[in-house]
């Protein structure tokens, strides 16, 4: 029983511990039919060009919040994690820790 507990911690730990986190820029959000639609762009990196993406949450579910234009943080959960049927991302101001902030929200990641 030990050791199955141990093993299931130490799996828990190291999938938090892959998460991709990345800066974002949220340009605007508006809300339609029920669904909250953030605008935001991924900036250039050594890796990748700067990327537009679209964030989505359904309005009346409790980690959606509409957040003001500007600079956050967002992290990647690992797959078939969060609340939504896609690419599941939370989001935190910029210079939070996600391992002990509170998030923003979690939303549905669609790149542009």
């Amino acid at each position: 029983m030990r050791k199955a507990i141990f093993l299931l911690v130490f799996f828990v730990g190291i999938s938090a511990m892959a998460q991709d986190k990345s800066a974002i820029t949220v340009k605007n959000s508006a809300t339609n039919n029920g669904v909250i639609i953030i605008t935001a762009i991924q900036p250039a990196t050594a890796d990748q060009a700067k990327r537009s993406l679209e964030l989505h949450c359904n309005k009346g579910a409790s980690a959606c919040k509409a957040p003001e234009s500007g600079d956050y943080l967002m992290v990647r959960l690992p797959a078939n994690w969060g609340m939504y049927d896609c690419a599941n991302v939370d989001l935190y101001p910029t210079t939070a820790d996600p391992a002990t902030a509170q998030k923003i929200g979690e939303y549905c990641l669609e790149e542009k």
